[in-house]
């Protein structure tokens, strides 16, 4: 027989396509018989290229110049041409996967819509179609269709607005429609057919028609639907019909698909169908002649399955993470820290190859299989088809694919249940022997807790789901525990903790689901008295800890201002939970970022200030328009707030108070013009009275700091809100020099711009006042010597008042700055540095104070009693945290002693700046 295609002189693109051109006609009969139906069309494709050839197909007129038949006809005309023009462009390598895949799938939109539009014209003359959507699930839904692939929609309609004949009852009406609109889309007929149509995964789909009313169906989905339909729609989207109704129905549902608080029960059982696939097709599980690659071990459904397992525990809290096209996820998955990069890229590499070898095996015969040929002749003619010399080439190619892609699925640890042998002995005596093996010294107590568990003591663990989901857990969860330096008291915080959850069963699951979610609450409980506190009192924290957002960089002011503002502005009771809630979880997340090691102490430190000033300026502004709504406002003037202290050099620790000054300016003598007027005075010391309680009172949500008011002028002999004009006269006439000491960590925090440029105007005036050397000199020595002897160190690791501490090191800084009219900031770090650079501080008081604040920092929260005593666990995580590690492997201990010799290295050096400040007088008096 003549060869019915001319090739033309081959460049190098023209020798690719010719190339895959010879490889169609010697490998793949269905597409050879197309590009014998088509020789034009397989000529322009050779000679011009893809795009060329692509406007060349045949297309779909529109739907009122023909009948149903003729629609049927077009659709099959313009499939045809296309599967000959993308299997060549994917051949000759001038479409990849992402081509490829979306033009099959953007080909498939425009056939159910042209589909549809025929059945309308059928059954709704001169109607538009409106009222009945397409929902595509699975590959459809994500634009990653196969080359020979079935689609997987679910149909809605809305009986509001389906048109219909007079007579046709909605249902009906929309069943016809469907019908037919299946009919043009897969009857084959002598042109072949155009979409294989499966509608099994509606719901109930032995017993529902094949078209569904939009709110029944969202009734199911947020009532009744099972596990594998909560994965199925990470996949979906309106893709054609009336896309607004399918829009809506899909909006609907996000709650169901995106749970804030994923239940690893559902993953699991998620799981357990992949589980069963895994066994139904287990003749294409062994890697060879037959091997499955969409459902073997390795193999499509595995990459899929292990990017959507991901997104639905972390999808609900993340947005960013609602992906449909599976290597999209896998990218965003790595960007949010959630999946290493090297993985997400492994697996989106391996998914192309098998994706590419998936379309060969389809081209051959246009037939939906994913299956490599059983025999040694069918798969050299599938390599050959993909451009290789033999079968042993594919199967050399596909192995790593498959083996990469098995063993990272089997990571997702945790989906099944425990076998018999791995569960916690019932026997007390086996019980209490293992838990001494754990590292519990009382073995019978432990024994005894969980008996109690087991017998639904505590009120979450009274349901049989509940107690299953325990014994899952139970094994990894005492051997972790037990390595605690101090089990006893990890498991009594634990008890605590599942006391005050809402439920039990998702706790549980998680910790079997999670190992390493286990070693970071269990380093919480150990280590953290402050945190273990905070996750007794409040069990949702637990949800930062499953999805890792408290492992998050820390949030901006701008960001925490922003959630903190979510609250109704109308509801001061809400705002004020509101504003402790969101608090409570950031300091949480900065508190355990510092037991992990993940953050630098001193950024944590900032952190918690950013924190602070975020709810300072929503609680203080809420308040006032509380206030307001009552008393009104008083004319040209307004609140100001002065942070002092750590506060006011943005260095918090996680048991930190607030020292403010609370002012406000304006006249004295006004008054406020509401409904009950107070004159200025009262107004602002009734406003500031209320706003230190909105910062400082208890509520439902817990408490948010405490508030040290006493730096203000005159301390408590004063009014607690002072004019600003009063507290310029005070600090310039009648200040002592403790209280300028103060100013100089001074920071406005609240009020308006122009009013905390006034203020700070004030406070640089104040600072570089000239003073009398040896009058400043000794007043600064004796405060420091009176300190001594009324507050002395509580022990060598009191690092803040022991001699050559923090506190010598910011005497000798305020000492200097006043001294010298210069390097004043409130952040202490940038203050040295200024002093530094000017030559009056020696260069290594820097690092010495940054090392005692990163231990001041990790002291306060992981030992707030100042002392460790023979504490190795906490000992080694506060080096850790610190910068002092055993040897560079991850996850290496840290050296305790190598921080206490930097330590006292650091102490001498601040302690010898401060001995060369003071006077002669003191000099004896602050020694050790």
């Amino acid at each position: 027989m003549v060869d019915p295609i001319v090739r033309p002189p081959a460049d190098n693109g023209r020798a690719a396509r010719a190339d895959a051109l010879d490889r169609v006609l010697a490998h793949a009969p269905f597409l050879s018989m197309l590009a014998k139906q088509q020789a034009d069309l397989a000529t322009c494709f050779v000679d011009a290229g893809t795009p060329a050839a692509l406007a060349r197909c045949r297309r779909i007129e529109d739907v009122g110049t023909c009948d149903g038949a003729a629609m049927m006809a077009m659709l099959r005309y313009r499939r045809a041409d296309l599967a000959l023009v993308l299997a060549l462009a994917d051949l000759a390598g001038e479409h990849d996967l992402t081509q490829t895949v979306h033009a099959l799938s953007d080909f498939a939109d425009e056939a159910c819509d042209a589909a549809l539009a025929a059945a309308f014209a059928e059954r709704a003359p001169g109607e538009a179609v409106g009222g009945f959507a397409v929902v595509a699930l699975g590959k459809l839904g994500s634009r990653e269709l196969n080359y020979s692939s079935d689609i997987d929609p679910i149909l809605l309609f809305d009986p509001a607005t389906l048109p219909r004949r007079a007579r046709d009852e909605p249902g009906e009406a929309a069943v016809r429609m469907a019908r037919r609109w299946m009919e043009i889309l897969s009857a084959r007929t002598g042109d072949g057919h155009v979409l294989r149509v499966d509608l099994r995964l509606r719901p109930s789909p032995e017993v529902t028609p094949i078209i569904l009313p939009v709110e029944a169906c969202i009734s199911y989905y947020e009532s009744q639907a099972l596990a594998w339909e909560q994965a199925a729609f990470i996949r979906s989207r309106a893709s054609a019909g009336d896309r607004a109704l399918g829009g809506y129905f899909l909006q609907a549902i996000q709650p169901f698909i995106w749970r804030r608080s994923m239940d690893f029960g559902q993953l699991r059982r998620i799981a357990d169908i992949t589980n069963r696939i895994r066994g139904h097709y287990a003749d294409g599980q062994t890697f060879g002649p037959g091997f499955d690659l969409k459902r073997g071990r390795g193999g499509i459904r595995e990459v899929e399955f292990f990017a959507q397992v991901q997104q639905l525990i972390h999808g609900g809290r993340n947005p960013a993470l609602r992906l449909t096209d599976t290597r999209e996820a896998l990218a965003a998955l790595a960007d949010a820290g959630h999946v290493e990069r090297q993985v997400a890229a492994m697996l989106s590499r391996h998914l192309e190859t098998l994706r590419a070898i998936e379309h060969r095996l389809q081209m051959v015969a246009d037939q939906q299989t994913h299956e490599l040929p059983a025999t040694a002749e069918g798969l050299a003619n599938v390599a050959g088809l993909h451009g290789l010399p033999d079968g042993d080439a594919l199967l050399t190619l596909l192995r790593p694919c498959v083996d990469d892609v098995g063993a990272q699925f089997d990571t997702l640890v945790g989906f099944g249940v425990a076998t018999d042998k791995d569960r916690w002995p019932s026997d007390s005596m086996l019980s209490a022997e293992r838990a001494r093996t754990a590292g519990f010294a009382d073995g019978e107590a432990v024994s005894r807790r969980i008996e109690e568990w087991r017998g639904g003591g505590l009120r979450v663990l009274r349901s049989a789901a509940a107690r299953e989901a325990l014994e899952d857990a139970l094994p990894a969860l005492i051997a972790a525990l037990g390595k605690a330096s101090r089990p006893d008291e990890a498991l009594s915080r634990f008890d605590g903790l599942v006391a005050g959850l809402p439920s039990a069963i998702n706790f549980f699951n998680l910790l079997a689901a999670r190992p390493q979610l286990l070693a970071t609450l269990v380093a919480v409980l150990t280590l953290a008295p402050a945190l273990a506190n905070d996750l007794a009192n409040r069990a949702e924290l637990i949800e930062g800890l499953i999805d890792a957002s408290v492992f998050n960089e820390a949030a901006s002011r701008t960001v925490l201002a922003s959630r903190m503002a979510a609250a109704p502005a109308d509801d001061y009771e809400q705002t004020l939970d509101h504003v402790r809630r969101v608090v409570g979880e950031h300091r949480f997340a900065l508190g355990v970022q510092l037991v992990e090691g993940t953050c630098d102490p001193l950024t944590v430190s900032r952190g918690y200030a950013d924190i602070a000033d975020a709810a300072v300026d929503r609680l203080t502004a809420a308040t006032v328009a509380e206030f307001e709504r009552q008393h009104g406002q008083v004319p040209g003037s307004e609140l100001l707030i002065l942070a002092l202290g750590r506060y006011g050099g943005r260095a918090l620790t996680h048991a930190s108070d607030l020292d403010l000054i609370l002012l406000f300016t304006g006249n004295q003598m006004a008054e406020s013009d509401g409904r009950r007027p107070l004159n200025a005075s009262t107004y602002f010391n009734r406003l500031g009275q209320r706003v230190v309680a909105a910062l400082s009172v208890p509520t439902a949500a817990g408490r948010l700091y405490e508030v040290d008011v006493r730096l203000r002028p005159q301390g408590n002999q004063g009014p607690l809100v002072a004019a600003i004009d009063a507290f310029e006269r005070y600090q310039r006439e009648d200040a002592w020099t403790w209280e300028h000491m103060a100013l100089t960590r001074a920071r406005p925090v609240y009020g308006s711009p122009e009013a905390q440029a006034a203020l700070q105007r004030i406070i640089d005036e104040v600072l570089t006042t000239p003073r009398e050397h040896g009058r400043l000199i000794a007043d600064i020595s004796k405060m420091r010597r009176d300190m001594a002897r009324h507050k002395p160190p509580k022990g060598p690791l009191d690092v803040k008042l022991i001699p050559g501490g923090l506190v010598d090191c910011e005497f000798a800084i305020h000492a200097t700055q006043l001294d010298h009219c210069t390097g004043f900031d409130p952040r202490l770090n940038v203050a040295v540095q200024k002093l530094t650079d000017a030559g009056l501080c020696p260069k290594e008081v820097r690092p010495a104070m940054d090392l005692m604040g990163r231990m001041l920092v990790s002291l306060r929260l992981m030992a707030p009693d100042g002392t460790l005593a023979e504490d190795k666990e906490t000992q080694a995580r506060i080096a850790h945290v610190c910068g002092f590690v055993l040897g560079e492997r991850e996850g290496s201990s840290g050296d305790w002693p190598a921080l206490l010799a930097a330590y006292d290295e650091a102490r001498q050096t601040v302690g010898g700046w401060w001995d060369s400040i003071r006077d002669d007088e003191g000099a004896g008096d602050n020694a050790e």
